[in-house]
């Protein structure tokens, strides 16, 4: 009998995994990952879950699941296992007074993976406190210690993500400075919930109990009960648009919702801006709820996630994501990109 991925993925969907292995030691991970190298054989490396995609028809290869465990503190750095599970992780950080990553609460996964997508939230990035990340890197068969500076850290992305199945993460360490109040709040909605003004601190344990509350209105929580958590968390990212390209959305904007529009702007280091993709997913006409209440369907509680409502199958899933995708593409000239990551099939066709 085939594991089937959908019982490992948040979203609950997936076909059968070829053969399913665990992992919870370094050696063992690496030593897996060389068999089926050696073999020829394709290899799905996972652990929480929660940035998968899976086909409907599984995946033929062997899933690696990581589960390793371990936190080692030396002064200020944590080294911390891949399989440790993330937001444990940061409720421990949190308890201790130990700062840098209190607003990256609720993310379900694990520490492995956050490194990979530069997981970010409410004005926080990993990138942001990450020292190194230990990694195999399979092109040479070795094991490396990478600095963050050779990480490849920018928006939602790493160097391990755009070289998709090159590294297998097996640690990571942060520098979480010990202090009992947070870092300066970089985010204008928790500011607010906080009762602070932007760049202002707040007690470690106010900005994790309300990054939660946050969270659990938008059904970003992991939550048994409710149903809007069944899902990849938020499935499209922020566009990134040169000035041109954003000039042409504004007036596009303006042409559909009128003169007086603002299209979300948040300008970039790079030179770039940033806009919000909820915000047009909704202008573009879809709403919360939008699809099937019984298989697929947008959540209830925020745009920017795709839930199973129990009867779905990935590949309703995905077509419900493309409708989307070219729904804002035909109202404002923008591509939408996921974020998870897509296994056994294409997000492009």
């Amino acid at each position: 009998m085939h594991p089937a991925l959908a019982d490992l993925t948040t979203l609950r969907l997936g076909g059968p995994a070829g053969r399913l292995v665990e992992a919870a030691e370094e050696d063992a991970i690496v030593a897996v990952v060389r068999e089926a190298d050696a073999a020829g054989e394709q290899l799905l490396v996972m652990s929480g879950g929660s940035n998968l995609v899976v086909a409907d028809a599984g995946f033929p290869g062997t899933v690696l699941r990581i589960v390793s465990r371990g936190v080692r503190a030396d002064g200020d750095r944590l080294e911390v296992a891949a399989g440790e599970s993330w937001d444990p992780f940061v409720a421990r950080c949190v308890a201790a007074e130990r700062a840098g990553i209190e607003c990256l609460s609720g993310i379900p996964g694990s520490v492995g993976a956050t490194p990979i997508q530069n997981v970010g939230a409410y004005g926080q990035e990993v990138s942001d406190t990450i020292v190194s990340v230990r990694a195999y890197d399979r092109a040479c068969g070795r094991v490396d210690e990478i600095p963050a500076a050779e990480c490849g850290f920018t928006y939602r992305s790493s160097g391990f993500k755009r070289t998709p199945g090159r590294w297998v993460v097996l640690a990571v360490t942060f520098a979480l400075a010990r202090q009992p109040h947070s870092q300066p709040i970089r985010y204008a909605e928790l500011a607010r919930v906080l009762g602070i003004a932007e760049g202002e601190t707040a007690p470690l344990a106010d900005v994790r109990g309300a990054v939660l509350a946050l969270r659990r209105g938008k059904g970003m929580v992991i939550d048994p009960a409710d149903p809007d958590s069944v899902s990849a968390g938020s499935f499209f990212t922020n566009p990134l648009l040169d000035p041109a390209e954003f000039i042409a959305l504004e007036e596009r904007a303006r042409a559909r919702l009128g003169d007086d529009v603002r299209v979300p702007r948040f300008p970039q280091p790079d030179g770039r801006v940033k806009t919000s993709a909820a915000w047009l997913i909704e202008r573009a006409g879809f709403t919360r709820g939008h699809g099937d209440p019984a298989t697929v369907a947008i959540s209830a509680k925020h745009t920017l996630a795709l839930t199973n409502r129990g009867a779905g199958t990935t590949a309703q899933l995905v077509a419900l994501a493309r409708e989307i995708a070219a729904g804002v593409r035909e109202a404002f000239g923008v591509e939408l990109e996921p974020e998870p990551v897509f296994v056994g099939h294409a997000w492009r066709r």
